[in-house]
């Protein structure tokens, strides 16, 4: 397990259907797994996808106030999230 102490683990979920969704943030896509911060209806989530050859696997976090998904976004970027 890479997860360093204190690391919070998202929950992570089949994606939301329907709403209009704005990507604000992305990782580089030039990994196998690459991480959205992503908005929809007012609020903020992360989206992951990893990259198989087959066809994508999507999933998404809670949704969040935009506020505390920006934070959320910030602790996975520097290792505090996984």
């Amino acid at each position: 397990d890479r997860r360093q102490s204190g690391c919070t683990k998202l929950e992570w979920f089949e994606p939301s259907d329907g709403a209009r969704v704005r990507v604000l943030a992305w990782t580089c896509n030039c990994l196998a797994m690459v991480y959205e911060l992503c908005q929809a209806g007012g609020q903020g989530f992360i989206r992951r996808t990893l990259q198989n050859e087959d066809a994508p696997e999507i999933c998404e976090t809670h949704r969040w106030p935009l506020a505390r998904a920006r934070e959320v976004w910030a602790a996975l970027l520097t290792g505090m999230a996984r």
